[in-house]
């Protein structure tokens, strides 16, 4: 049996958020230059006829998954928790061409991690397993989701 590998890539995006009913700062609407690191694991294909020979997946088609599903929706966009009175500051913020993201949940890097976790997943080839996501939110702070955790 060959062995399994993991790969990951990473990638940067710019989010901001507001945390309603924090006890800090981060309750008024700030932004983060966010780096969000996607481990997989698989088998490297054993087929000398196929163009993806020795890879676990391609880099190329990780990156599409994770740009398409999180990058390109979440970059340069402000993330509320719709459940939250935020939702009036949302839709004007909307009103005037901005991009807004309403989750179900505090937009904290733990629950984005959650919601990654699942978008991500969704989108991955049946013999390829997400590992582990990291999200750093600055250079000093990361928060991090490990399959064999769940």
């Amino acid at each position: 049996m060959m062995a399994k590998i993991r790969i990951t890539k990473q990638f940067d995006f710019e989010t901001g958020h507001a945390l309603y009913g924090y006890d800090g700062k981060c309750k008024n609407v700030h932004g983060h230059s966010y780096k969000l690191a996607v481990t997989v694991m698989g088998t490297p294909i054993d087929d000398i006829s196929n163009t993806k020979c020795g890879m676990v997946i391609d880099f190329g088609d990780l990156k599409r998954i994770v740009t398409t599903e999180i990058v390109d929706k979440f970059d340069h966009a402000t993330v509320f928790n719709k459940n939250t009175p935020h939702i009036e500051l949302a839709a004007e913020l909307k009103k005037r061409g901005h991009d807004v993201i309403l989750v179900d949940y505090q937009p904290t890097s733990e629950m984005m991690l959650i919601d990654f976790s699942k978008k991500i997943q969704a989108q991955l080839p049946e013999e390829i397993h997400l590992f582990s996501i990291k999200l750093q939110e600055t250079g000093s702070s990361h928060a991090e989701w490990f399959a064999s955790d769940q």
